[in-house]
């Protein structure tokens, strides 16, 4: 698939404030090898933008609750200038942390990464709907 074949597919799944921001996703996953289907997945869930934004999302560009500086609205979280800046530091931890130790499905990454027993079922099926469009 090309780069531009993958934008337009994540692109369907992204709704919100996320729209039209699959190019991240599909330019990233490219690069790297981690499943863009997987990657748009996590951030669907984590951020409720399957649905709806999380206030975070949408005030600070945050879409994983990443803590830093500068500050977002003078909490711990991380205000970054643009969606896409997030995107790529959000899948290098993804793709740091999880993909280069051996972890590469949901189910894999679970125990590790979220404390849900639901969270790798959940993922699982935002990736089938994701495939599927």
């Amino acid at each position: 698939m090309t780069l531009t074949e993958l934008t337009n597919k994540l692109n369907k799944s992204l709704n919100g404030y996320m729209t039209n921001t699959g190019y991240f996703f599909a330019e990233y996953t490219k690069k790297t090898g981690l499943n863009p289907y997987l990657s748009v997945s996590i951030v669907l869930l984590e951020t409720g933008c399957k649905w709806t934004c999380s206030k975070l999302t949408r005030e600070c560009n945050n879409i994983g609750g990443l803590k830093g500086s500068p500050s977002c609205n003078g909490k711990s979280y991380k205000k970054y200038n643009t969606l896409g800046e997030c995107i790529d530091g959000y899948l290098d931890i993804i793709y740091k942390n999880y993909y280069l130790k051996g972890m590469k499905t949901p189910e894999e990454m679970a125990s590790t990464y979220a404390a849900s027993p639901t969270w790798a079922e959940k993922v699982r099926s935002y990736m089938n709907e994701i495939k599927d469009r």
